[in-house]
Parts: structure tokens; C-alpha cells; sequence
């Protein structure tokens, strides 16, 4: 949920955006808590309107990726309001662990998993990707959904959910891309330098508009720092092995996955 690197001076700007952040959050995970708090209320909806009807076919996608692993436990990191959890519970018999640094994301999250009757298999609570309070090899499978891009180092960040997979694990993971072909992508960027911002906001006021302005660029500029071969780098020297990804929606968003180590 926030953009990685930028200046000292951004650095500034997004901690003063977010207001003062918590014990030991870096100024991404302040800026993603502040771009996202004014949007929880309508965030499933207005998801699935500014993807164009995809986010949904891309999480089916990220949840089979898990699920074939036949997890007991599984770890969500940046649940939001647990929609791939609640996925995840239907799709698996596993407990599940939602965790997320929004508390206004997480209280939607929890009444969506009370509303579902499904308070006994899984359990949302406020903690940060990159200080994860499990020990190691506390879960069977672990999921994260639009992370990496708010996380000062992804390669860490990756190291940490790694962490507290067991052996033979699987971890997978979702977000947004940026079309190969040249034709989609300035389709794309069309998309979503005019037309999200625009409907982000009469759908959902100003804090959607701010969030659809920021989107666009925030990708475009990740995937040029973190382009797929230097994430599948990453994802290796976590120790991840037979680490796979497709490409969804004529590029739209990216699913990658792969299973632990076993020493």
C-alpha cells in the first residue's frame, strides 16, 4: 500500500500526509496508511469498478495458486478488508491470519469476516510486513496483495514473509503491472492518468481521486526499479524456488508464486 524509495523530501511530505507514524513504520508504510484512510467504505467496489471488473478474476487466480498447496494455515498480508481471506476460506480448510497497517481497513475487514460467519477460521490484526510478530515457519502458505510497492525494500520485505513460511510452503502474490505490448500500454496510461482519477472521484469523492492520480505513476515508476526479473531475483535469494508468474488482463496485473525451500 505505499510507494518504496523517493527523496528525502517526498520522505517528508508522505510522513506529514499520514500524520505521525507508528513505533518503527517506515515513511512508506505512513504515506499507504494515509492515502488509504479515507477509503475502506468503499473500497471492495470501487476496487472492482477502477479494474475494469478484473480484481476479482486476478485474486481467483492468486487464491487457486494457494489453495493447491492443501494449507492448514495461511498468513494475508495487506488483508484490507480480507477479501482475499474470506476467498481463501472458501477456496481452502485453513485458519487464516489477516494483517494490514490500516486499523479503518481492518475494522471493515473484520465485519466483513463477522457478516460471513467466519470469526472462528480467520483473525485480522494491525501489524507491518516488514516486522511480522510469528515466529518462523509459523504458517503453511503465505498471500500478499499490492504490497511491495509501499515498502521502502522490497527484497527484505520478501525475506520477511519468507520467514515465517515451513519448508515446502507456498507464497503468492498479486498486484497491479503495466502492459508489455506498446499499444495497450499507452491504452493504459490514458486509463489511468484520465479516466481512474475521474471515476475515483464520482464514485468516491476526493480521497479516491487523490488515491487514482497517485496509482498510474506509482506502478509505472515501481516496475521500472523493480522490473519482473529483478523480483524474481528477490524472491529467490528469500529462498523461494520454483517461483512462476502470469501476466493477467493484456497486462494489467501480474500473479506470482512459488513454494519454499526445503533444506
Amino acid at each position: 500500500m505505499g510507494e518504496a524509495g523517493g527523496s528525502p523530501r517526498n520522505r517528508r511530505r508522505r510522513r506529514d500526509f499520514a500524520g505521525a507514524p507508528a513505533p518503527d513504520a517506515s515513511p512508506e508504510n505512513a504515506f499507504a496508511a494515509g492515502l488509504f484512510e479515507d477509503l475502506p467504505r468503499k473500497y471492495d467496489r470501487l476496487a472492482e469498478v477502477l479494474s475494469l471488473g478484473q480484481n476479482a478474476h486476478w485474486r481467483r487466480e492468486l487464491v487457486h495458486h494457494i489453495a493447491r498447496f492443501r494449507p492448514r494455515r495461511i498468513l494475508d498480508v495487506a488483508t484490507g478488508t480480507a477479501g482475499v481471506a474470506i476467498a481463501l476460506s472458501t477456496a481452502t480448510e485453513a485458519d487464516i491470519i489477516g494483517v494490514d497497517i490500516s486499523e479503518p481497513m481492518l475494522e471493515i475487514g473484520r465485519k466483513h469476516v463477522s457478516d460471513a460467519r467466519l470469526d472462528r477460521r480467520i483473525r485480522l490484526q494491525h501489524a507491518r510486513a516488514e516486522q511480522l510478530p510469528f515466529p518462523a515457519e509459523s504458517f503453511d502458505a503465505v498471500v500478499f496483495t499490492y504490497l511491495l510497492r509501499y515498502v521502502a525494500d522490497p527484497a527484505a520485505t520478501l525475506a520477511e514473509l519468507t520467514r515465517v513460511l515451513r519448508p515446502s510452503g507456498g507464497m503468492a502474490s498479486l498486484d497491479f503491472f503495466v502492459p508489455p505490448s506498446p499499444l495497450w500500454r499507452a491504452s493504459w496510461r490514458v486509463y489511468t492518468r484520465l479516466v481512474m482519477p475521474a471515476f475515483g472521484y464520482t464514485l468516491g469523492g476526493h480521497a479516491w481521486w487523490r488515491a487514482g492520480r497517485f496509482l498510474g505513476p506509482n506502478i509505472e515508476d515501481f516496475y521500472r526499479r523493480w522490473p519482473t526479473h529483478r523480483i524474481f531475483e528477490a524472491w529467490r535469494e528469500a529462498g523461494m524456488v520454483d517461483v512462476e508468474d502470469h501476466v493477467m488482463s493484456l497486462g494489467g496485473g501480474l500473479v506470482m508464486w512459488g513454494r519454499k525451500h526445503h533444506a
